[in-house]
């Protein structure tokens, strides 16, 4: 099999769907439209070939200015079978902070998709629960994107004695 061999196979089933693809040092890597949906990623689940049975992580990039898209969503998948790794990414943009659930194929999703919600304010279509989990209720905002105000005030908890 060649080092892109998973690449390969989804850019087969999934052509227009994949924007672009690499593969660095052994990590494949696809990037593919924010509407791929639920379809998509159960295919990287459930075919033999594939077998991405563990996702390993869920996380946020904010590039501010650097890219078309301001966000991507980037999904860390382990192959216990075949034991290698694939990383998908899902750009997303400012005006349609949205991206669509996982938690359907893969429980642990939740807790990430709403760390992602609580930090980065992107949402994710279908959560069962996605409300703050690292922040509390009042908190205003989202800490991790790039143009937050390091020195703005938040509302307080409680009193403070």
């Amino acid at each position: 099999m060649s080092d892109t061999k998973f690449i390969d196979l989804i850019k087969s089933k999934y052509t227009d769907v994949v924007l672009d693809s690499h593969n660095f040092r052994g990590d494949q890597t696809v990037t593919v439209k924010k509407d791929c949906g639920n379809e998509f990623f159960k295919f990287l689940r459930d075919e033999p070939e594939l077998d991405f049975n563990f996702l390993m992580d869920i996380t946020a990039v904010d590039y501010m200015t650097k890219k078309n898209e301001r966000f991507e969503v980037v999904y860390h998948f382990y192959s216990q079978k075949h034991n290698d790794r694939l990383r998908v990414k899902i750009p997303v943009s400012i005006d349609d902070c949205i991206a669509e659930t996982i938690t359907q194929l893969w429980k642990t999703a939740n807790w990430y998709e709403r760390e992602i919600w609580d930090m980065y304010g992107i949402k994710f279509r279908n959560h069962p629960d996605l409300k703050r989990i690292l922040m509390y209720e009042e908190f205003k905002g989202h800490p991790l994107r790039k143009d937050y105000p390091i020195n703005k005030r938040q509302p307080l908890i409680g009193p403070l004695n």
